[in-house]
């Protein structure tokens, strides 16, 4: 059973989680202030948003297994510091480049922290049950992480300069340092030689995936460069697996995907991650265009998400502890398609009630389904892999939401267009723009004097409204096919054993921990 230090172990492992989902989305606030103060060029604007993210992804299976080597507190304060660092160069960056590199280190420091905190989790709470609110915990700190960041940095910008969103993460990495002490280390008593090789295509693998879908999730359609990279990140992956297949001890454990728990897990995971966040990238822009709601006040009429996500996660553990883990993974699902179909009823002049609703009821059933995932990926792994499992757990959210924004956003784009319907009196650049996105519609309208510049407006907004019914009904489909998928798949055949594959284990772990 947990002591009180390891409950405050837990305390101690939650604040770089909540500080990295922070940082996921607090940079959209700053960007306009930023770009007045540094100049950057678009091409480098795209890359001070998106090189944390494909830094993050591209190096979190690796730094997993390099957790689970060296020991995964070790990794923690490794990252911590190149986290507390990272933040101080892009807070007080002298130009584009300078911020690009610091928010690539960040990167590299978030990559450390993810999997190191999950990981640790997994092996100081060795009662399942306690487990199960542990990582409720870690899950409610990076959901409402998430939903608080827009706020976070709508707040220190109307206070301080742009570089506080990057500086506020000092402090608490300062803190965190010091407190590790409180973390007992843990790590794979016999983790084998390490294989260079295995590291270099788990890179490439990666690094060129997550950057084909991320670019064609800004462009909001399949062009040659990024379905390049994607073809060519799977032929690495096809050489990583076939590596990892000839290697006595291999960096990733590929039995892993053959425990079906494990497996589908991650896929409902990614799935659940998929259609929230393609959500996420939807709704701030009718609050803001459509029903005309300034940034801040937007941010604040999504936070009841993150306190509904904060809910499902705590209360997935005591649900647990009564009902079917397949089936409150499924209902949880189900529930989040309800709150997806909630959306469709939007319309222009009214829907706030039906976004803050249907939004709340989202990353309600979400959190409850993938707090409860979570500790299926790591309870299904063998201890010493813990950091792996963990890593392969976060690199499925960051694909999943990637994914979502691409795929969703692209079909929401493709009906608007498709809805908007004839633009007469326009010139063809004004038209093009108009057509691109609602933004684009939005700031023609307003260049437009009369009655042309509203009904330019409200075509628009109609369309927009629109699509975003058509693609939450989308997303309602593909949570409930994967609330049921999961409710089937999850259901354990038998018990093989505590602590390995397919275990779960409520002793202690047979994992080198020190106090």
């Amino acid at each position: 059973m947990a002591t009180r230090r390891d409950w405050f172990a837990l305390g101690v492992l939650v604040l770089p989680v909540l500080l990295i989902s922070i940082d996921m989305t607090v940079l959209g606030f700053a960007l306009p202030f930023l770009a007045e103060d540094l100049a950057p060029s678009s091409a480098q604007q795209l890359w001070i948003v998106d090189i944390y993210s494909f830094v993050l992804a591209g190096l979190l299976v690796l730094m997993g297994t390099v957790g689970d080597r060296i020991g995964r507190r070790r990794l923690l304060y490794l990252g911590a510091l190149a986290f507390g660092i990272a933040s101080a160069l892009a807070a007080y960056s002298t130009s584009a480049e300078m911020l690009i590199v610091a928010r690539a280190l960040l990167g590299l420091g978030g990559a450390t922290l993810m999997p190191s905190t999950l990981s640790l989790i997994r092996n100081i709470f060795t009662d399942r049950a306690q487990r199960r609110l542990a990582i409720g915990i870690w899950s409610a700190a990076f959901s409402g992480g998430m939903a608080l960041g827009p706020v976070v940095g709508g707040w220190l910008l109307e206070h301080f300069w742009w570089g506080s969103v990057f500086l506020i993460n000092v402090p608490v990495m300062a803190v965190l340092l010091i407190a590790l002490v409180a973390v007992p280390e843990s790590r794979d008593p016999k983790p084998g030689k390490f294989d260079p090789l295995s590291a270099v295509l788990s890179l490439a693998t990666l690094l060129p995936v997550i950057y084909g879908v991320k670019k064609m999730a800004e462009q909001q359609a399949v062009s040659l460069l990024p379905a390049l990279s994607i073809v060519l990140g799977l032929a690495f992956g096809a050489a990583f697996v076939r590596r990892q297949w000839s290697l006595e001890q291999p960096m990733l454990d590929l039995n892993l995907f053959r425990e079906r728990r494990f497996s589908v897990s991650v896929l409902t995971n990614m799935l659940g991650v998929f259609a929230m966040i393609g959500l996420l990238f939807l709704l701030p822009q009718y609050l803001q265009l459509v029903l005309g709601l300034s940034p801040m006040t937007a941010a604040l009429w999504i936070l009841p998400q993150a306190l509904a996500a904060v809910l499902g996660a705590l209360l997935a553990a005591r649900l647990a502890q009564r009902f079917s883990v397949p089936a409150l993974v499924g209902i949880g699902l189900l529930v989040a398609a309800a709150g997806f179909l909630a959306i469709t009823q939007l319309g222009v002049d009214s829907g706030l009630a039906y976004v803050v609703v249907g939004f709340a009821v989202v990353g309600f059933g979400v959190a409850l389904s993938e707090t409860l995932t979570n500790d299926m990926i790591i309870a299904t792994a063998p201890p010493a892999r813990a950091g792996a499992a963990s890593a392969i757990s976060e690199t499925g959210f960051e694909l999943g939401g990637a994914l979502g924004v691409a795929l969703l956003g692209s079909l929401s784009s493709m009906l608007y267009r498709a809805d908007l319907g004839a633009l007469d009196g326009l010139s063809a650049s004004a038209s093009d723009a108009a057509r691109e996105t609602l933004g684009g519609a939005v700031a023609v309208a307003d260049g437009v004097s009369g009655p042309a510049g509203a009904a330019l407006h409200a075509s628009a907004s109609g369309a927009f409204v629109h699509s975003v019914q058509l693609t939450a009904l989308v997303g309602a489909a593909i949570l409930a096919y994967t609330g049921i998928q999961a409710m089937v798949l999850l259901r354990k055949k038998k018990q093989t054993g505590a602590g390995g594959v397919g275990g779960d284990s409520t002793t202690p772990d047979r994992t080198t921990v020190e106090a």
